[in-house]
């Protein structure tokens, strides 16, 4: 009985290839990242407060050229006291979010000391990273090259692959662009060490 598909090897080419993937979305507190999580989970504005743990959610989102991928998001709470518990949640994780808000000049210093902090620890080297420069319809935002300069995206690094990407989380506009570079990353990450395991 349980033999069935073994007797029929060609039977599950057919079958679309779904991917899954781990991804935290991290960013000081207000910065959009429940907002981002609810536009891309039911494609409308929801209305919300500052999460004081996480928000989990799975998200099976349309990507470029006729791709599907499913994301499990894990949105943590971006207040101090919580951002220790950052690392717990990007453990094994395939790509890391970190929104920013494009218009809190005075808390870049702060978003970019967290964002080094998190994307250099030891089990994230490597992990890919978008980060969402969100808030850029309103008229006081920073430009991209500025917001690229204060969080020192260059310092990361040659093994920290990054892309950054303009947003306005509340009607959706970037997200889907944003995700497409960061599912890229990932996969191009992935391709890299199954073919590092091959060589030893």
């Amino acid at each position: 009985m349980g033999n069935g598909l073994s007797e029929q090897p060609g039977f599950l080419s057919n079958v679309p290839f779904f991917q899954s993937f781990h991804i935290a979305i991290l960013g000081l507190d207000s910065a959009g990242k429940t907002t981002v999580l609810y536009r891309l989970q039911f494609n409308e504005f929801v209305n919300t407060v500052p999460t004081r743990g996480f928000n989990a959610e799975k998200v099976k989102v349309s990507l470029g050229a006729h791709r599907t991928a499913t994301f499990h998001f894990w949105d943590v709470g971006g207040q101090e006291k919580l951002r220790p518990l950052w690392k717990s949640y990007t453990r094994c994780t395939d790509g890391i979010v970190f929104v920013v808000d494009s218009v809190d000049a005075e808390r870049m210093e702060e978003a970019k000391t967290e964002l080094h902090k998190i994307a250099k620890t030891s089990e994230n080297q490597g992990v890919p990273l978008l980060v969402v420069a969100n808030k850029q319809d309103l008229r006081n935002s920073l430009g991209l090259a500025e917001i690229e300069k204060l969080l020192a995206l260059k310092e990361l690094g040659p093994a920290t692959p990054w892309h950054l990407q303009p947003t306005c989380a509340i009607i959706g506009d970037g997200l889907r662009e944003g995700l497409d570079r960061l599912h890229d990353m990932i996969l191009k990450r992935r391709k890299a060490m199954r073919q590092q395991k091959k060589k030893r």
